[in-house]
């Protein structure tokens, strides 16, 4: 039997301050090698390459993501303006054909106008896709520099043994970070190439004819090696590849927090460590002896501001499994980095091995458990333009369904910006920036009874619609997720 006793039920009590605003790093990968993500195809015009641009960034500002990875750089060329390499076929069609704007430009400024910063992505060492069409435009590495590069099987590849190539790396990245308002610079798993089967001798494919293992086609960087050695260099082979790699690292590191001590620099490496420190039961190809990325180096160094391995493998696959490898790689951070996890959400599809949204949910549940990762990155946007089997919809209604700040980076910038004003005028609430110029966004707390609701507005945007709030809370938050003391208004007062 249940007694309702009238007059003792309590009310709700109403909380006098928000709760503090979430924080999480949301990005996603914008791919433009091959056009797999953006400009849908090369050569459009330029109106719809921009059309396009401003649909992916609405999309990502709808589903409440907080930073955007555009490929600027996929093969030794540039989707903006450069006096370094050509023009990107991705964009023109042709390799040096001007696309008529410049769309790094674009997309930063587009970007910061829905309060979503932009991290710039270089491939560092590729200088040809194998399923690129155009020719190598006359200002290309390849015809400049030639003995910098070196064909791969169906790839162009600069040597990162070759002390031009690297140089030429660094100099593009730096020029970006100089001239572009950029939130951050992003490489990713590509150092030297991934291993390639050997062609087989033409007597060997006769039918019939037993074939042993394949051997790997080597990297044909023997000039420079010799030019090493005969230098006085005393490192194994190996062991010169990872240094001219590790080198590198360090110096885009070092290099972009010169210019502009509030970029951060970012690697997504492949998700799979060094084979003598794995944790039991993980198994896979070894980046440290394959592509010789001794990327657990960069991490004890402190050489990069974020780390996004590549978790590219479904949940409850046991030998790369995801929570295993996730606790590794928070293992290997002694320097206390940023840890965002990139996810396969592209892997979603209708083929046989396809996964289900729910996968990528999981593993967005796996990161949310472990304070160690403080976000994520999903690879890449055209499966959240297209929803594919709900995983857009599911994000927005259950993990995505508010807002979130960035991460604070505290060893690159602590201070926080200065607080802001608020006036009321009539319905609405008007902003006005603190001293300085600090704020990218606000964040707002309006309350509606017992419950306080939270959004995130670009500091562009002054004004706040608050009719039927009982109470305003706002905070400015800066780049870098600094966020300054809160300001509060309610019905009551006029500031």
């Amino acid at each position: 039997m249940v007694l309702l006793l009238a007059g003792c039920v309590t009310a709700p009590k109403v909380a006098e301050n928000p709760p503090p605003a979430p924080r999480e790093f949301r990005g996603v990968w914008v791919a433009t090698v091959a056009n797999i993500d953006w400009p849908s195809q090369p050569g459009l015009p330029a109106a719809q390459q921009r059309a396009e641009a401003v649909a992916i960034l609405d999309r990502a500002r709808a589903l409440n993501l907080n930073a955007v990875i555009l490929q600027v750089r996929p093969a030794a060329d540039a989707l903006y303006a450069s006096a370094l390499e050509p023009w990107s076929e991705y964009l023109g069609g042709q390799q040096g054909r001007d696309p008529g704007y410049d769309p790094l430009k674009f997309w930063i400024e587009e970007a910061h106008r829905r309060g979503l910063a932009l991290h710039a992505w270089f491939n560092p060492y590729r200088a040809r896709h194998h399923e690129a069409k155009s020719d190598f435009a006359p200002t290309h590495i390849a015809k400049t520099n030639p003995a910098a590069v070196k064909p791969y099987g169906e790839l162009w590849w600069m040597d990162p043994g070759d002390a031009f190539a690297s140089r030429r790396t660094l100099d593009v990245i730096a020029d970006v970070v100089r001239r572009y308002d950029v939130d951050g610079v992003h490489i990713d798993d590509y150092f030297y190439p991934y291993p390639i089967p050997r062609p087989e001798p033409v007597e060997r494919a006769r039918p019939g004819q037993p074939k042993d293992g394949k051997e790997m086609l080597d990297f044909p960087d023997e000039p420079s090696w010799q030019l090493y050695r005969s230098g006085g260099g005393k490192l194994e082979r190996a062991d010169w590849r990872r240094d001219n790699v590790d080198r590198l690292v360090e110096k885009i590191y070092r290099t972009v927090h010169a210019i502009k001590p509030q970029v951060l620099f970012g690697v997504s490496p492949f998700g799979l460590g060094r084979p003598d420190r794995r944790p039991p039961g993980i198994e896979g190809f070894s980046q440290y002896d394959k592509i010789y990325a001794d990327v657990e180096r960069w991490l004890e160094r402190g050489w990069l501001d974020y780390l996004a391995p590549q978790l590219y493998w479904p949940p409850g696959q046991k030998a790369q499994a995801f929570d295993v490898l996730l606790d590794y790689w928070a293992r290997q951070n002694l320097a206390h980095r940023h840890l965002w996890p990139g996810l396969f959400t592209s892997a979603i599809n209708d083929t046989p091995k396809g996964w289900r949204a729910e996968d990528i949910l999981q593993e967005v549940g796996l990161v949310r458990a472990r304070p160690a990762a403080g976000g994520l990155i999903q690879f890449s946007m055209v499966a959240l333009m297209q929803d594919r089997k709900g995983v857009a919809t599911k994000l927005l209604a259950g993990p995505y369904a508010e807002p979130a700040l960035l991460p604070a980076t505290p060893w690159l910038k602590a201070a926080p910006p200065t607080a802001p004003k608020l006036r009321r005028n009539g319905e609405r609430v008007e902003i006005e920036p603190g001293s300085g110029d600090g704020a990218a966004n606000f964040a707002i707390w309006r309350r509606h009874g017992v419950r306080w609701d939270f959004a995130l507005q670009p500091a562009s945007t002054r004004t706040i619609a608050a009719a039927v709030a009982d109470a305003v809370v706002v905070s400015a938050v800066d780049r870098l997720g600094n966020e300054s003391e809160s300001v509060a208004l309610t019905p009551g007062r006029r500031k």
